[in-house]
């Protein structure tokens, strides 16, 4: 990817969360343990939820409602390591009728030089059932007002 190409990818995010790579993070190659990319995604998920104006506690969005993890993938480009400081951006690119995909990318801070690459999967459960139920219309609304037309939405009411 041209220097161009990355610069541009990254414009299409509007949410950026600083990671700080903590001494412990580091396995045995003094590189950050892959378990550990999985983490800064999911910290910079949580983040971009609440800057869309979502409630968080620690088990669900809204009353009523759980939201899932159901498949994530990592692309692993380049080794970060202890003292390094990352940008992780989030988007949601899609809402589906009980389902939203988030992309994010991972740089080092202040550079468009690409650490790493999530996709994730998540799907809104009713409380108590774990049955997949529709992704709330405040939600798509306030995903709409912050992503613009960039993210695809089905299943609207």
């Amino acid at each position: 990817m041209t220097k161009r190409a990355a610069a541009e990818e990254l414009e299409r995010y509007r949410h950026c969360h600083p990671i700080a790579v903590r001494n412990y993070e580091i396995d045995w190659q003094k590189i950050v343990h892959n378990g550990n990319y999985l983490l800064y995604f999911e910290v910079a998920r949580v983040d971009y939820f609440r800057q869309v104006g979502m409630d968080l506690d620690q088990r669900t969005i809204t009353g009523g409602t759980t939201i899932v993890v159901v498949r994530t993938e990592l692309d692993h480009l380049a080794p970060a390591t202890f003292g390094d400081r990352l940008d992780v951006r989030t988007r949601i690119v899609s809402i589906g009728i009980s389902s939203i995909r988030c992309e994010a990318v991972m740089t080092f801070a202040g550079t468009d030089t690409l650490v790493a690459r999530n996709v994730c999967v998540m799907v809104w459960l009713e409380e108590g059932t774990g049955i997949p139920t529709r992704v709330p219309e405040y939600f798509r609304e306030r995903v709409r007002a912050f992503e613009g037309t960039q993210v695809a939405m089905t299943g609207n009411q």
